[in-house]
């Protein structure tokens, strides 16, 4: 049966929950703005030997700390827009995606930049768990300055990312895969994974959002 007697038949009809109708809000938001994107190809086997040093790292954790530490030095990326001003934050809040049964969340990894790497992932981890079992609170999921959406796990190779507005970037990581190189006259397999930072070019142009890329690129292949 249709709903207006036309069409396909109706299989279900899913209401949409106080974080879905939300979600959809800031994306019609992020729509308007005028945003760019650039795309990197980062070296990952440093990240990888992390991993391999420390079970309870993962990548992501090591991608997080790098931005961070990248962000300190750019922080015209470490920002909100609004129609007022751009205020750019003295902190590194970083948002990571997490996909879950009620949508995808955002929690926030706070004072990212004054982390260690284990401590980082030890609040990750945290985080994670909880947007999963559905128990984050108010402060777990505001007061981002950037924000990571990894989704490499699931095998996509590259994409772009919808602004997380306010917020005036947020960069999308892609799969680790073997690609066979030439460096320096040495041809090699090499693990390497693309990153696409998005921009809202009303706050960031592309030379900074391109230096703030090199910087990450070469603190992630710093072993």
């Amino acid at each position: 049966m249709t709903v207006d007697g036309s069409g396909p038949a109706v299989r279900d009809a899913v209401p949409l929950t106080g974080i879905r109708r939300a979600a959809a809000r800031k994306m019609i938001k992020a729509w308007e703005a005028p945003a760019f994107t650039l795309t990197i190809t980062v070296d990952m086997s440093a990240a990888l030997a992390v991993k391999r040093r420390d079970a309870a790292a993962t990548v992501t954790d090591r991608l997080i700390e790098c931005c961070a530490r990248a962000l300190v030095g750019h922080p015209q990326l470490n920002a909100w827009y609004d129609d007022l001003a751009v205020t750019q934050f003295d902190q590194v809040n970083i948002g990571v995606a997490v996909a879950t049964d009620a949508g995808l969340m955002v929690p926030v990894v706070q004072g990212a930049d004054r982390l260690a790497l284990p401590e980082i992932s030890a609040a990750r981890r945290d985080l994670v768990s909880r947007a999963r079992a559905g128990r984050l609170g108010r402060a777990d999921v505001t007061g981002g300055t950037f924000t990571i959406s990894n989704l490499g796990m699931q095998g996509v190779d590259r994409f772009t990312a919808i602004l997380n507005v306010p917020q005036v970037a947020i960069l999308a990581i892609g799969a680790t895969t073997e690609r066979y190189v030439r460096r320096d006259g040495v041809e090699a397999w090499v693990p390497q994974a693309d990153f696409t930072l998005t921009c809202d070019h009303r706050a960031v142009d592309g030379a900074t959002g391109a230096a703030f890329l090199t910087e990450l690129r070469a603190l992630i292949e710093t072993p």
